[in-house]
């Protein structure tokens, strides 16, 4: 029987690891670093270099590939039979190196937050006993970066994905609106003139880009650096607030 930690590190920057973080990276017996491909090698690298900054005798470690994504059957099926084949990849890794009682996974960002580890370490058989160590999100990490509050006072905020912006729009009473999980800059669909954004891609890593402004202003801006830089690392990773605008 294993136990399986999930521990969040943030959003690239080494610095965002806890010392609750660093303590499980320790104590691990085996660490699974997913591979995406070589163009997504600098995420395993940046994983690799945090268990060295932190462990004298760093942990056996044991490298998966990440299966590939289908939608043909909608999005929800498509996600659900990805997980499916993602957690047959973990049960190979662990299979593959029987000693191993405690195992970890470096969860990029927070674990329980638009994250998919938990739903997966729940396909696994048999059932490891789970533990969350909580990290840094690209939420807390972006409101940072730009140094604003995330809601008005006394407010709520709805956090939300772009697929669901652009399927559905402007969330109904929502003032202040964030969202994760855009590939396709969904903003573009919404009444740009009426918003404000603060936008930021690689938050917390040398790499950061962050631009803030009228949405209406500075929309093309974004779309433009924001494809300059894909094309430059092979990935981005990216978030934005955006609210509405006090006329």
């Amino acid at each position: 029987m294993i136990d399986l930690t999930l521990i969040g590190i943030g959003t690239g920057n080494p610095d965002h690891v806890t010392f609750q973080g660093a303590q499980a990276i320790r104590s691990a017996d085996l660490i699974l670093i997913p591979r995406k491909g070589e163009n997504k090698a600098d995420l395993a690298g940046l994983r690799e270099q945090i268990i060295a900054q932190v462990a004298d005798t760093p942990p056996q470690i044991a490298y998966f590939d990440i299966p590939k994504r289908h939608a043909d059957d909608g999005y929800l099926r498509g996600v659900d039979e990805w997980h499916d084949a993602i957690a047959l990849r973990w049960q190979e890794a662990i299979a593959a190196h029987p000693k191993a009682r405690h195992v970890a996974l470096l969860i990029w960002g927070d674990p329980s937050l638009y994250d998919s580890s938990l739903r997966i370490a729940a396909r696994l058989t048999p059932q490891p006993e789970t533990r969350v160590i909580p990290g840094i999100t690209a939420l807390q990490a972006l409101t940072a970066a730009h140094a604003i509050p995330i809601n008005e006072l006394g407010a709520p905020y709805i956090v939300t994905t772009g697929r669901r912006i652009r399927d559905e729009g402007w969330p109904e009473t929502a003032e202040n609106v964030a969202v994760m999980l855009d590939g396709e800059c969904s903003f573009q669909n919404l009444n740009m003139e009426e918003l404000d954004i603060w936008w930021g891609a690689y938050v917390g890593m040398k790499e950061e880009i962050l631009i803030k402004g009228p949405l209406a202003e500075v929309a093309q801006q974004i779309l433009d650096r924001r494809a300059h830089a894909r094309a430059d690392h092979g990935w981005i990773m990216d978030i934005y607030l955006l609210k509405k605008r006090i006329i």
